[in-house]
């Protein structure tokens, strides 16, 4: 009888393989998401970026005990840190602080919907942290990277 071991290349091969898919769609995901908060009407720009973050933040605080400052804060920087957390995930630059930042985030973005008691946006979120803490642990089989941890 004889095992495989846990250690065998195609066994790391396949670790590599999939913390490259677990990152490229994490990637993918929040540069989307980074760049549909730029977009009024089918168009992007600046002047539609401030607008819709400035709704989102005035929403949350309406609906919660958050200041409008503090919301503020949180949603002018969220569309850039979402861009840069997704470009640097895309191209494997200091993959495993970028997916802690990215998990810290997710779940800033879940207290945000849990203190206006949105449930589904909460356990959606939550999907995405799992996947961030799934990329984390297979962080040490990242072989396609350009600068390494």
């Amino acid at each position: 009888m004889s095992e495989t071991s846990s250690s065998s290349p195609a066994t790391r091969s396949e670790y590599s393989y999939a913390f490259l898919i677990i990152r490229l769609w994490l990637g993918l995901r929040a540069l989307f998401a980074g760049l549909e908060k730029f977009e009024k009407s089918g168009a992007y720009s600046f002047q539609a970026y401030y607008e819709n973050m400035g709704r989102m933040a005035a929403g949350i605080t309406g609906a919660s005990f958050l200041p409008l400052w503090a919301t503020k804060l949180f949603a002018m920087s969220i569309g850039y840190v979402l861009i840069v957390i997704g470009v640097t995930l895309l191209l494997g630059i200091k993959t495993r602080l970028t997916l802690l930042a990215h998990g810290l985030l997710y779940v800033a973005l879940s207290f945000g919907l849990m203190v206006v008691q949105e449930g589904e946006g909460v356990a959606w979120l939550g999907m995405h942290v799992v996947l961030v803490v799934g990329g984390l642990l297979l962080a040490q089989y990242n072989r396609f990277a350009l600068v390494r941890d």
